[in-house]
Formats: structure tokens, sequence, C-alpha cells
């Protein structure tokens, strides 16, 4: 094969004048530029032999018209040309300059595979945080610095009509020393892609369930300080993925749409903190109840940058369980709205979700702690990249931030329990963002928690990402 590629690169180089002057291609679009040069030297000749007179007034010596068998093998070399870059591209012998940008609900790194012709496609990404506890009086709690993830993102596509897409992720840089657990490893999403129609295309597997900003979208360079909002962990648990099966795609051009039917949410696992643990996370999931979500997301063409969408989940969690010697439905409810606008350097987000559970009472009873009824969240943050205001041709990127978000699991107690005000924070957020390339970011932050009772200690992060 490598002596092939020589070959094939030499043969550019002597093809023709425009060959000569790239000297080595280096990429696909070199590659078709020689073709085309090549193609319209073809033109050419064609053009000088019709415009060849007959024999009896021959052309003068010094411009002799092209012969037919000179057309002939230019044309033959330029098509077997063709077809060898071809073959190259699409086995990535030869691969195009990879852009990174989101696809079909996922991020940009995790959404490479869409880019490729056929085969396999390798990307992933990573994040580095060290925390410092402020105002801590919790002996427990500890300054720390984690590797907090380093994931691959495994693709194949097999035809242009389906292909597949994975996550896998290792936390904390270990699944274990000793007896002590200090991470794992897990399979974010696994899912096939079946494209019909740019109206409604199928995907089916573990698939990340389509809520919020960050839940799909949660790589380090996309999100604002080295922590995922709050509102985005408790309330919208993040990262939620379940085993299901669904449609994706775009109603008109501006608005599109993501629906799964998945297996239910396990509301043994269910606490005062959130819904969080009751994901099945495609580990031996419960699906004796299911679940619905959907989501919706525009982009108006009238306001350039901006996004607004909402989704929703329901679905029964009681997954056939007693619970205080009783069966219980608890059918579950979560909806969320979000805004985004980009604008040159200004980027602006926020986000509110609701939730309800039903048969909290019964849960709170067998869990021995106030599960509540009703929870909410909601955030908004705020960017500007400076560096532009002193460098006008800069590709670096320099943003501080602020987020304030604010949020409640036990927004509404069931009768008969009492409120856990410790659940209900208050957390101001200011920091800096600093890349130096679009793929690497430098964060520092500081979150000042606020409780309506209790202690919530504050911490200053510094950290680093990046994707690939």
């Amino acid at each position: 094969m490598k002596l092939k590629q020589t070959l094939l690169v030499t043969a550019l180089a002597g093809l023709s004048t425009a060959a000569n002057a790239l000297d080595k291609p280096k990429t696909m679009e070199q590659m078709w530029k020689i073709i085309e040069a090549q193609q319209q030297e073809i033109e050419a000749m064609k053009a000088k032999m019709n415009a060849a007179t007959p024999a009896s007034q021959a052309v003068p010596a010094s411009s002799p018209a092209p012969s037919t068998s000179t057309v002939q093998q230019l044309e033959r070399k330029t098509n077997v040309l063709s077809q060898e870059v071809e073959k190259l591209r699409t086995n990535l012998v030869i691969p195009d300059e990879v852009k990174y940008k989101s696809a079909y609900g996922l991020g940009p790194a995790a959404s490479k595979v869409y880019q490729v012709g056929k085969g396999l496609s390798i990307g992933g990404y990573g994040e580095a945080i060290y925390q410092n506890y402020v105002n801590d009086r919790n002996p427990d709690t500890k300054n720390n610095a984690d590797l907090e993830r380093m994931v691959l993102y495994a693709g194949y596509k097999f035809t242009d009509r389906i292909l597949f897409n994975s996550e896998i992720e290792f936390e904390h840089a270990s699944s274990g020393e000793g007896s002590e657990l200090k991470g794992e490893v897990g399979v974010e999403f696994a899912a096939l892609d079946f494209f019909i129609d740019p109206l409604a295309n199928v995907r089916a597997g573990l698939v990340l369930m389509p809520m919020g900003f960050i839940n799909q979208i949660h790589e380090p360079p996309f999100f604002f300080g080295n922590h995922r909002p709050e509102v985005e962990q408790r309330i919208i648990p993040s990262t939620w993925r379940e085993m299901g099966v669904g449609l994706f795609g775009q109603i008109t051009p501006n608005l599109t749409y993501t629906t799964y039917l998945v297996n239910g949410l396990d509301a043994s696992g269910f606490s005062s903190a959130g819904i969080a643990e009751g994901r099945g996370g495609g580990s031996q999931a419960k699906a004796e109840d299911v679940g619905y979500v959907g989501r919706m997301d525009y982009t108006p063409g009238y306001l350039p940058g901006v996004t607004l969408g909402g989704s929703l989940f329901v679905g029964n969690s009681g997954q056939n369980l007693s619970y205080a010697g009783q069966r219980a439905d608890v059918f579950t409810q979560l909806y969320e709205g979000h805004v985004q606008w980009k604008y040159r350097g200004l980027e602006f987000r926020t986000l509110g979700s609701w939730g309800h559970i039903g048969n909290a009472d019964l849960l709170s009873k067998a869990a021995g702690q106030t599960i509540g009824s009703e929870n909410y969240g909601w955030y908004t943050e705020l960017g500007y990249d400076i560096l532009p205001l002193f460098r006008a041709d800069t590709l670096q990127y320099l943003a501080p931030f602020f987020r304030y978000e604010r949020l409640d699991t036990i927004a509404s107690a069931p009768t008969g329990y009492a409120d856990d005000p410790s659940q209900d924070l208050r957390i101001y957020q200011f920091g800096l963002q600093y890349k130096p390339i679009p793929n690497v970011v430098i964060k520092a932050d500081y979150r000042n928690f606020h409780a309506k009772q209790g202690l919530a200690p504050d911490d200053f992060n510094l950290g680093f990402g990046f994707i690939f």
C-alpha cells in the first residue's frame, strides 16, 4: 500500500505544471485541485484540436495541434488518478482536515464519525481539576486533585445510511485500588444510527437523554467552569443515558427534534438529593416500566446565534417493586426549557427545569428520608471573549464568565414529611476560560454556595480540558 501511495504521489507531481507547483500534495483538497488542473489541460487540448485547419492548410510547426492519442492518454491518466484518489479518501489513507462541529445532538468530538466517508473514526476528550474548599467545616471533605474523566469515542461508518457511535469513559483515573473503589469505567452511549430521510432517522442502543445543554454536549471546551452546572447534575441528571429506540431529524432546516422510548427510571434509587441514582445506565436496567423523552430546538434565521428549545421526560418509575409494603406507579415527570445566544464573542445561556414525582410519600417512608414530590432548578450564565478587543486577528480565546444557579430537590415535600432546607441552594460562580487553541481549554473558577439551612463550602477550582 505504501508503494502504491508513493507511485500515486509521484505521478501527481509529474503530470502537469500545476502538479509540479504543488510539489507534494498533503490534503485531499490539493489532490482534487491537481485533477481539476489536468481536466482543464484536456479541455484546452481538445479546443486546440477542433480549431486546427485541415491538412491542406496546416498550422505552423511552432503551434502543432495535439494528437487524438495524446488527449486520450491524458484523459485515461486523469480518470485513473481520480479513481485512486477516491479509493484513498474512502479508506481514510489521506484524511481530510477534521472540522469540529456538533451533529445530531452530540458534541463536536463525538460527531467526528459523521464526517468520514467510510470506516473507523476515533476521538475523545479529557479533563482534570484541582479543587480547594474555602470555608469547609466538614472534616471528611478534603482538597483534591483529580483526573476526572478520560473519554474515548469510537465510531464506525458501515455505509452512508448506517453507522455506529460510542463513548467509553474512565472516571477518576482508576476503577479501583485495593478494597477502595475510586472510579469506574462505563459506556456513556453506544448506538446505531439508521439514516432514512432528513425528516426521520432511527437511533437504537444506549442513548443520551436529550435534555438540557450538558447531557448531550459535555466536552470541556464547550461549557463554562470546571464543574458542570449543579442544576444539570441534581435536577437533570448528567450524564443520563438509557437503553432505547427512537427518531431524530429536522422538520425544517431551523427546527430539529429527538424522541426516544426508553427503559423507565428506578424509583428505589431516588433520594432527597434527587432522581440521579434512579438511572439505569444500560447496566441490566429495570424495564418493567418504560419512559418517553422528547426534545425540540429552533434556531430562527432572523436571530443569528440564537437557539430556543425544550424537552420532557415522562414515565412510571415503580418498576413493579414494593415501597413500604405497597406497589406504586411512581409516575415521574421532568420538563426543561432553554435559550442560548452566541454572537461574536458573547455567549449566553439560561435553562429552567421542573419535576414531579408521584407516590413520593411511599418512597419517603421506604427510604427513611424525604423525597420531594416536586423539584426545580434554573441557571443563567454569561461570558465574553475579550481577546479580539486587543488583537483582532487572534485565534486564541479568553473569556471571563458569571453563572447564577437556583435549585431545590425538595421544592414540595409529601404530606406528613418535613422539608430538608439543605437541598435548597443558591450558587454564585465566576471564573476565567482560556483556549490557546480551540481544542484545549484552561479553566479557573470560584463557586459561592448558599444553603437555606446549613453551611455549604465554597470552592476554588483550577483545571484543563481537551478534545481530539
